[in-house]
Parts: C-alpha cells; sequence; structure tokens
C-alpha cells in the first residue's frame, strides 16, 4: 500500500467520532446515533465521512448532516409529561440523561480505494453497520481524496456550516485535458443583497484558468464592469483585471459608446421605436410601422448611403427629401387629409433639431468611426474565435455607459434598444456556434447573462423587442449545448425566470430568499423534492441580518456536477468567501 493511502486511514483516525450509524438506515438517507461527546457541538451542515467495504475493497463516502432530532421515549408517555409539569419542567433520572440524538445524513459522494492504491468514483450500494464510525471532515481529508484532482480543484467557500473547504471543479467545454468534452448550462439564483452577483465573478474566474476557453458577458446594469473601473464597486471587489492578466487573459470591457450597430434591421426598429416620426405627427402603429420600413429600404437601396454614414448630414437630407415626396407618403398615408397634416408638420418643423436630437443620435449608434467603437460582428466574431489566451469580454449595455461622456457624440438609449442590441449578441453568438458545428468543432465559449429575470421572464410580454429577446435565450438554452455554447443565467428570482431556461440547467447555484411562495415551489420542483436538503437550505439567514460585515454569511445550495463531492446527485451547500483576498489566496490566484 503506498503513503497515500496510508496516509488517508492515519488522517481518518485522528479525525474527530461524532457518531456512528445506526437505524433504520438506507443508502439515501443514513440514520446517526450521535455520540455523547458531541450533543453540545454544532451538528447541522456539517461535512462528515466514513469508511466501508465493498465488493472487497475498501470505500469512503462523505455526506453532509442535514438535520438533527431529539428523542427521549421516556418522557414521550403521558404520564412522565404530566410528572415533568408537576416538577417544573424536570426529572432529573430521566431528564438529559436518557435523551438520546440521532441525526441525518446524506452521502453525496462516494471514493472507492483501487487495486492500485488510488480513488475512484464510486457509489454507495450498501448500507454499512451499524456502528460504523462517522467522523468529521477536514481539509486535510480532502485534500488526501482528491490528490490526483488537486490541479483541477478551486474554491468559492467553506461547506456551509463548517470549515472546511468545499472543492468545486469548472472544466471548459471543449475535449482534452481539463475538459467536460460538453457544454452546460448555469444559473445563480438568489434576491438582492444574497451574494450572487459576486459568485459569479468567482466562478468566471474559475473558468478563466482555461486559456483555450472563450469568455463573454451581457451586463445589462454595469455590474460585472464596475469591479474593473478605478472606483470601488463595493465591500467585496474582485480585481479583474489583474487576476486575469496574472491567467495570461487579456480582458476586455466595451461600453455601450464603444459599440457599433451593423444591420439595417437595427437600425429599422430604432428608428421606429424613437421620437423620430413623432415630431412628424405619426403615432406608434401600422403608418409609422410602414413608413419605418419603406424609409429604410430606400436608404439601404441608395448606391452612396452606407450603414456606416447614417449620421452624416448627407445621409438625413437624402431621408427628409424621401419624406417629402408626395408619392411617399402616400405609401402610408391614403387619404389626403392625412398626407397635408404630415407635410404642414414637415415644413413648418425644425430641420436641424430633427437632426441633431432625433435622427443623429440614432444613427451614431451605427458609425464605426466614433473613439474607440467596434462592430458587434466583429467583437463577437473576436470573442468566439478559437486560440489560446482568448479574451475574456464585458458588454457594459447599462444607461450609465450609455451617458457617462456628455462631450461624446450624443446617442439614444432604452430599454427597447438595450433589448434589441442584446439580442443581436445572442443571435450572432448562436450563429457562430453553428457554423462551428458544421465544420465539427466547438467554440468553447462561457456566455454569462446578468439579470437574467429581466430578459426572459415568465408569462406574456408586451414589448416586442423584450419577448424577441426571450425567444433568443430560451432558444440558446436549447440547442447551443452541442455548440460548444454554455450560459450562466443570473437571476434575482426563480420562478419569474421562464421554465424553458431553467430547465435546461445543469448546475444550480441558490442564494437566500427562495424559500416563500411560488419561489419555493419552483425550488422544491428542481430539487426533485428532496425534503432534506430542502429542510436546510431554509435555515439560511439573509447576510444584512448579521450583526456586523465580520459575521456576514453568503449561504448557498448547488445542485449539478461541479463538485468532486457532489457525483452522486445531491446537493451540497456552500458558505461563499467574504474576503477577495482570502479567496484570491486558496485558489493562488493573488496578484
Amino acid at each position: 500500500m503506498n503513503n497515500k493511502n496510508n496516509n488517508i486511514d492515519k488522517v481518518l483516525s485522528s479525525a474527530e467520532k461524532i457518531g456512528v450509524i445506526g437505524s433504520p438506515s438506507s443508502t439515501s438517507q443514513l440514520t446517526l446515533d450521535i455520540l455523547g461527546s458531541a450533543v453540545k457541538k454544532k451538528l447541522v451542515g456539517e461535512l462528515a465521512l466514513f469508511s466501508f467495504s465493498q465488493d472487497g475493497r475498501q470505500n469512503y463516502a462523505l455526506g453532509q448532516i442535514t438535520e438533527i432530532e431529539l428523542q427521549n421515549v421516556w418522557l414521550q408517555d403521558p404520564t412522565m409529561r404530566s410528572l415533568i409539569r408537576q416538577k417544573e419542567g424536570r426529572i432529573d433520572p430521566v431528564s438529559e440523561r436518557q435523551d438520546t440524538h440521532l441525526g441525518e445524513m446524506t452521502v453525496s459522494a462516494v471514493f472507492q480505494r483501487t487495486t492500485d492504491e488510488k480513488f475512484q468514483p464510486s457509489m454507495l450500494g450498501t448500507v454499512p453497520a451499524t456502528g460504523t464510525a462517522i467522523n468529521i471532515v477536514t481539509d486535510e481529508i480532502l485534500d488526501t481524496l482528491l490528490e490526483s484532482q488537486k490541479e483541477e480543484i478551486f474554491y468559492l467557500g467553506n461547506v456551509y456550516g463548517s470549515k472546511p473547504k468545499l472543492p468545486f471543479w469548472f472544466k471548459h467545454f471543449g475535449f482534452g485535458e481539463r475538459g467536460a468534452g460538453e457544454a452546460y448550462h448555469l444559473g445563480i439564483f438568489g434576491k438582492t443583497g444574497s451574494g450572487k452577483s459576486v459568485l459569479a465573478k468567482m466562478i468566471m474566474l474559475g473558468y478563466a484558468r482555461h486559456p483555450e476557453m472563450g469568455i463573454f458577458v451581457i451586463d445589462p446594469q454595469g455590474e460585472f464592469s464596475k469591479d474593473v473601473s478605478e472606483r470601488p464597486a463595493g465591500g467585496f471587489r474582485l480585481p479583474l483585471k489583474e487576476v486575469l492578466e496574472k491567467l495570461g487573459r487579456k480582458l476586455e470591457v466595451y461600453g455601450v459608446r464603444n459599440l457599433a450597430l451593423d444591420t439595417y434591421a437595427l437600425f429599422e426598429k430604432i428608428l421606429y421605436e424613437s421620437d423620430f416620426f413623432e415630431k412628424l405627427t405619426i403615432p406608434k402603429g401600422e403608418n409609422r410601422e410602414i413608413a419605418t420600413r419603406n424609409l429604410v429600404e430606400k436608404l439601404r437601396k441608395n448606391p452612396k448611403i452606407k450603414i456606416t454614414n447614417l449620421h452624416t448630414k448627407n445621409t438625413f437630407e437624402c431621408a427628409w427629401s424621401i419624406l417629402g415626396d408626395e408619392s411617399f407618403q402616400k405609401i402610408f398615408y391614403r387619404t389626403k387629409e392625412s398626407r397635408d397634416r404630415f407635410q404642414g408638420m414637415y415644413e413648418t418643423v425644425d430641420k436641424n433639431d430633427i437632426y441633431e436630437n432625433s435622427w443623429r443620435p440614432i444613427a451614431n449608434l451605427f458609425n464605426p468611426n466614433r473613439r474607440g467603437a467596434q462592430i458587434i460582428s466583429n467583437l463577437v466574431k473576436t470573442a468566439v474565435a478559437p486560440g489560446e489566451n482568448r479574451p475574456v469580454m464585458i458588454v457594459n449595455l447599462s444607461e450609465e455607459a450609455a451617458f457617462e461622456s456628455e462631450k461624446e457624440d450624443k446617442i439614444i438609449w432604452n430599454d427597447s434598444i438595450q433589448a434589441l442590441v442584446i439580442k443581436r449578441f445572442i443571435d450572432m453568438i448562436k450563429l457562430h456556434g453553428e457554423l462551428a458545428f458544421r465544420q465539427n468543432t466547438l467554440l468553447n465559449t462561457l456566455v454569462i447573462i446578468d439579470e437574467a429575470h429581466r430578459l426572459a421572464p415568465t408569462g406574456i410580454i408586451e414589448v416586442e423587442e423584450q419577448a424577441g429577446v426571450r425567444r433568443s435565450l430560451v432558444d440558446a438554452a436549447r440547442t447551443t449545448r452541442k455548440y460548444g455554447i454554455g450560459w450562466m443565467f443570473i437571476s434575482q428570482t426563480l420562478a419569474s425566470l421562464d421554465k424553458e431556461i431553467w430547465g435546461q440547467l445543469g448546475v444550480y447555484f441558490f442564494g437566500f430568499g427562495l424559500s416563500a411562495g411560488t419561489e419555493y415551489k419552483t425550488l422544491q420542483e428542481i430539487a426533485g423534492g428532496d425534503t432534506t436538503a430542502l429542510k436546510l437550505y431554509r435555515t439560511f439567514r439573509h447576510p444584512q441580518s448579521a450583526f456586523d460585515s465580520a459575521s456576514k454569511e453568503y449561504p448557498f445550495m448547488t445542485h449539478g456536477p461541479v463538485s468532486p463531492l457532489s457525483f452522486a446527485g445531491t446537493p451540497l451547500f456552500l458558505s461563499a468567501f467574504t474576503s477577495p483576498e482570502v479567496f484570491l489566496k486558496e485558489n493562488n490566484l493573488e496578484t
């Protein structure tokens, strides 16, 4: 037997013993008889381990203690209860001395010692004998069991309610070393303040260790971009740029003003949504839709006009001339009365005001000559292009990014335009994935979507632009795994996110705030009715309920194959790191 496995037996023999396997027990749920020396310890959430023999080989099973129950059969008798009432609540020969503490433990991982003295995943195929010792797991035990996987291990925090670090692994979506061989989707859910954004950034750095993997962040509120800016982003600020540079990755951050839109279809939709036609007395509806479509079509067919020079005065003069043509007006206004009203406004309105404040802010979105501007199609192509040390790309689509500089050319930006741009990014990513799939390659790319509940809500969406984003995201969740594209959805709610999306996820992280109403029902559905795990989840406290910042805790329940301790399919419970310094140190990411 080699030193490594001698070591596991030695470490296990010195680990704290808290109980033994009791009766009744099954392969899905173990009953623990808690020892008297451990009854006053905090045991719920603790990661425990026991050793047992199966098929002639030694196995080591790990799991979390999810519940502790106190029983005293003597005190359950009605007569004894009456005596307790008369004896001021205590009968010395029975109370406390006859108490028994029973624990529940759910096994999440089993490691089998092989003939060549290594460890491999196994399963709990039998119930060990009563009296089998249950020991508290330590970092040393985990390090020994996972010695062969140490290069893959990544830490997000500690075991919930315990001290050991909970090991995770985030494999890239390609083949070969450290690859999963396929893409999968992730979801991070929790109320505001639950720590989900910080957790998402830590997970992103876990994937960024793979130079062959592309990472693309769609950032509607600027949450990820803040950790790159010079100004503080709150109490937990990860130095994303510096860490990525240490990993040999280049970080590219683009704001709204760095984007150049690239299709006439986008121009048509934005022009329709703007106040351009409003100022010419054409309200939203069929007439404006017809006018917009035909005006853009005429501009597109003009050989002197390109989508890149829509912002010029010459292009505007051409568009203005088309609108003044009576034969064109007949396309969208059939009655002479309506045309006369339109013509009257057309002749009296301040044309320069229309150009400066309505036309140009729209057309500037399509101007690639703006300082630092990049065409959307080129950005996506760069983000998904295969190779080593691919850039990590963050696109800040927040309103703050659109209007942060008053010195630059004026642009138009609102929720509808943001939705159109997001849809363009999603569709382009899917297109590149499909093209790669036809060439028998995988994109090996993670796409992170913040504020997913706003982009793909459940129910009826009245705004067509936002409905289009949801359709694109639902289709992406269904189809792009085979392209090597995985999506990470970050959402404040679970029930309000479209079911077609969360039903396609392979890995879930549930933070505080999903334990009531429809949120909890959805959580039950995803967890498969695992009542034991859900009981432990409901013990989560709101991080803001802590007395001070040092005692804050950000708990998460995770479900899916994202840890070497979760291959049995049972949930694991995590307390995320509350200090960026600790996170960076534990993962050798200090800058």
